[in-house]
């Protein structure tokens, strides 16, 4: 590039607005109501908004790592302990709900692998569709036939039922 430019052939294009330059001797009021709003509402809530984030990152509590401890199941409340059957229940809850994600983790995980491996999936998924087959009937032999409002006792006593078959087939078979 040539160093001597010729600076008028290339000049800056008009921009398209005017710039006005008001010379008066009243202030403009938006400039005085925007520092009123600086110094009165707004420096003062964020004066305690960043003192609340720095208390708050002295002792971070992350909820999604929390653990409860393990009450005490349905079948060892004793008759009439309300608070135990209670918690008993709410940890059938919480049981179930991680059940859910951990057969729904399965699915995700079989699914990857089929849209990863195309054609081939029926030989190099044979181990996810093995996890995902046990990982389904554990979770059907313990909750379903629940339907929607199953609770702890209920449960329960499907286990006990399925438990007593299971004796009652064994018994059958010795004989």
């Amino acid at each position: 590039m040539p160093e001597d430019r010729d600076w008028e052939a290339y000049k800056v294009p008009p921009t398209r607005t005017p710039v006005s330059e008001r010379i008066t001797s009243v202030p403009n009021p938006i400039t005085f109501f925007q520092a009123v709003y600086n110094y009165v509402i707004d420096a003062p809530v964020t004066f305690v908004r960043e003192w609340i984030e720095r208390q708050q990152a002295k002792n971070k509590f992350y909820y999604y790592h929390q653990k409860f401890r393990r009450v005490p199941d349905l079948s060892e409340c004793l008759e009439g302990d309300y608070l135990c059957f209670f918690e008993a229940e709410a940890q059938w809850r919480r049981d179930r709900m991680v059940d859910q994600e951990i057969v729904e983790i399965i699915r995700e995980r079989l699914g990857a692998c089929k849209q990863r491996e195309g054609p081939n999936q029926f030989q190099n998924c044979a181990k996810e569709v093995e996890q995902l087959a046990q990982v389904t009937k554990a979770y059907q032999d313990r909750y379903g036939d629940l339907g929607v409002h199953g609770n702890a006792r209920t449960c329960l006593m499907k286990q006990k039922h399925r438990m007593m078959e299971e004796r009652k087939a064994q018994a059958n078979a010795s004989e």
